[in-house]
């Protein structure tokens, strides 16, 4: 039997064969891959592994975004936590299980994509004779495969290009790539989604697969971030000022009406109103199901102890994870969007919490009896996503006026109850995307892209850490380390970050 191997090198040692490999959560025992395409519901089965590559990603999100940038205030509460160390700024996480899960969880997700792939391009005209739903499942996959390449060039810069299944000794000879060879991928892979996926799908069942939408919507913030500063560090800026192909992708998601800003900020979170019109692509779970596929990213960021002040089942023992002052005081009087997003404080068993954290996701009375099963979707695409990404684009000279953006944005603050504002620059449209976006992920992302990230971390931690337990910013940080277990597997092949 022919075997191969998953792309996180640390894999290698541990040789997985294709028939111990799980094409999708319902396990698939005792079958090889390349003896398991015999149907067209096969392959559809097979895109569904792939999606299931996504569960990790909201998590990662808040693990490695919100928690590094200036939202949290992650110091330690007397007990070494794994995101101590993402949040002050330590040199010695290469071995950080949050830093390892980024990379094999991302590499694994293209494992599965390659395969399918492959498989496609051998089988799939034999098995399925609809022309139309064999490009709909390439599309789908190659869209998945750019999504887990975009989140590695974001994390590490440069990284390995795989396209196909290896065997162990070819993987161990692929170095990383150039950051500007892997954008070029992920373009190519994009195109191809936005141009042969569907706008939408009919069947029930199809909710949350990825659309042409989601594929442009995507596709521009890839331009977008490739058009921030390069920082000279090998970073996912490369300055190539590419805002006016951003923006016609962002208008034609606009245009199309498909989309919705909603008029209820809270509406958009709520258990009941999943895929509401505001969603562009999201992370899709299936609770009650074996093996468990629900959502475990609502709680990462709450303590237990107020779910044991509302009565409820305990998430995993996690401490408080604070909100930072400098977020809290940021927000005008009157913005729903604070209450909403962040608890501040509680009372358990006689002890007070004085402290924020965020519980955007949280809805306490939808408390699972299995902290791994929670049934809520995560949203990775919203409209006002594109809406401020567009204003964005205009403020770097693409087309559209001062008008434009102060629209925008005075429609977002409209929704969260605020006065509006005219003349708004780039710092402050970042500052109203911290709000509108808190404990979503993107805050990190958006700093880095805009060019702010020096300044405003620097300026963050002297002002916040009145304690010095937080290293000093440097823009090496922006990075993080190539993980440690793959170093190790074939030393030299890859070379570490600077600054670990």
């Amino acid at each position: 039997m022919k075997k191969i191997v998953g792309y996180s090198l640390i894999a290698i040692a541990g040789l997985l064969s294709a028939c111990d490999k799980q094409l999708d959560q319902s396990p698939i025992s005792g079958v090889a891959t390349d003896k398991f395409y015999t149907q067209p519901a096969d392959f559809i089965q097979g895109v569904n592994a792939v999606y299931s590559g996504l569960r990790t990603y909201p998590d990662r999100l808040l693990n490695l975004s919100e928690t590094r940038s200036d939202n949290l205030y992650a110091v330690s509460d007397g007990g070494v936590r794994d995101w101590e160390g993402i949040n002050s700024f330590y040199k010695t996480i290469a071995g950080n299980v949050y830093v390892t899960e980024a990379w094999s969880g991302n590499y694994s997700g293209i494992f599965k994509a390659n395969s399918l792939l492959e498989q496609l391009s051998s089988k799939g005209a034999a098995i399925i004779a609809d022309p139309v739903l064999r490009t709909q499942l390439e599309a789908e996959t190659r869209f998945l495969r750019a999504y887990y390449y975009f989140d590695l060039v974001r994390w590490f810069g440069r990284v390995p290009i795989i396209d196909k299944t290896l065997l162990p000794q070819e993987a161990l000879q692929v170095g990383r790539s150039a950051v500007n060879d892997v954008y070029s991928f992920i373009i190519s892979d994009l195109k191809f989604a936005a141009d042969n996926l569907p706008d939408a799908y009919s069947a029930a069942a199809d909710k949350g697969r990825a659309t042409k939408y989601a594929a442009k919507g995507t596709l521009a913030l890839v331009y977008m971030t490739r058009s921030g500063p390069t920082y000279d560090i090998n970073g996912p800026g490369l300055g190539v000022n590419e805002w006016n192909l951003a923006l016609p992708l962002l208008q034609e998601i606009i245009d199309s009406k498909k989309f919705v800003f909603g008029t209820s900020y809270a509406n958009i979170f709520s258990y009941t109103n999943e895929n509401n019109p505001e969603v562009i692509f999201d992370v899709e779970y299936n609770t009650g199901s074996t093996p468990v596929t629900g959502a475990t990213f609502p709680w990462l960021l709450v303590p237990d102890t107020w779910f044991q002040s509302q009565s409820k089942q305990t998430q995993g023992g996690l401490t408080i994870r604070p909100v930072s002052n400098d977020l809290l005081n940021s927000y005008e009087a009157g913005d729903t969007r604070k209450a909403f997003s962040i608890q501040s404080g509680f009372t358990n068993n006689n002890v007070t919490e004085s402290r924020s954290f965020f519980k955007k996701y949280v809805d306490v009375s939808k408390t699972p009896s299995n902290r791994l099963d929670w049934p809520i979707n995560f949203i990775a695409l919203r409209f006002t996503d594109v809406l401020m990404m567009k204003a964005e684009c205009i403020l770097h000279g693409a087309p559209g006026s001062q008008t434009d953006v102060d629209g925008i944005v005075n429609q977002v603050r409209g929704r969260a109850g605020l006065t509006p504002i005219t003349n708004v620059t780039l710092p402050r449209l970042m500052e109203e995307r911290r709000k509108e976006f808190a404990a979503e992920g993107s805050r990190w992302h958006d700093l880095v892209r805009s060019g702010l990230i020096e300044s405003t971390m620097t300026t963050w931690i002297t002002k916040e850490d009145v304690g010095h337990f937080m290293q000093p910013f440097q823009k090496n940080y922006i990075l993080y380390p190539i993980p440690q277990s793959e170093l190790d597997v074939k030393p030299g092949l890859y070379d570490q970050n600077l600054g670990y």
